[in-house]
């Protein structure tokens, strides 16, 4: 159990490395009284520019990759490997980690990101062939709708559906899957509010059903 706690810990304090705040810092703003509110992509992309948002997404996404892929099986000193822990549910445990970390960091007052883009980085690192029916998901709901963070919802909604039908055994990947999103639903409570009311942000240039008359 020393491996499992000690490398659970290390995944939320890298989960806890939140892109658009670190970056923010160099840049001497915080996103997070900005726009949304949100320390995440859409947010950057949206008031800092493309080249943040990018640099934004690759630490995000990194640090879930890292997580789930290489600190597992990563040897630490005097942190033996426990042949009692398998090692999949030891990278799902990380895999949650360094989400709850992404949304819940310790370094930036608990106010992080809603966790998207770190859990493309676990899938990323965890079994890179879900990563295709989630994105395509997510890529359809916005195309049709605008909103991305229904895309998200649902994307993740279908993950769960994703490793049933691709590894039906796997209970480890099946109950990080179905943890995610429940989360993701809770993280995005303020969107689904907003898109219930009318008011919440469409992104345009992606939205290919939107009326003639709206702006791109």
């Amino acid at each position: 159990m020393l491996e499992l706690s000690v490398k659970s810990l290390l995944a939320y304090l890298a989960g806890s490395m939140i892109g658009a705040l670190i970056l923010g810092a160099f840049r001497g703003v915080d996103i997070r009284r900005l726009g949304s509110g949100n320390a995440g992509g859409t947010n950057a992309l949206r008031t800092q520019g493309v080249w943040f948002a990018l640099g934004v997404v690759v630490i995000d996404v990194a640090k879930g990759w890292f997580a789930a892929r290489v600190l597992p099986g990563l040897p630490l000193p005097a942190i033996p490997l426990d042949p009692a822990v398998g090692r999949r549910w030891l990278a799902a445990a990380c895999a949650t980690a360094v989400t709850l970390g992404h949304v819940y960091p310790v370094w930036w007052e608990f106010r992080g990101g809603k966790g998207a883009a770190t859990i493309i980085g676990v899938l990323l690192g965890l079994e890179p062939a879900l990563l295709a029916p989630v994105l395509g998901v997510w890529l359809v709901v916005v195309l049709l709708t605008g909103y991305v963070g229904l895309g998200t919802i649902l994307a993740v909604l279908a993950l769960p559906l994703a490793v049933h039908w691709w590894q039906p055994n796997e209970a480890a990947l099946l109950a990080f899957a179905i943890a995610m999103a429940a989360f993701v639903i809770y993280t995005h409570r303020e969107n689904i509010a907003r898109m219930r009311a009318g008011t919440e942000n469409r992104a345009r240039r992606l939205w290919l059903l939107r009326p003639r008359d709206a702006s791109p």
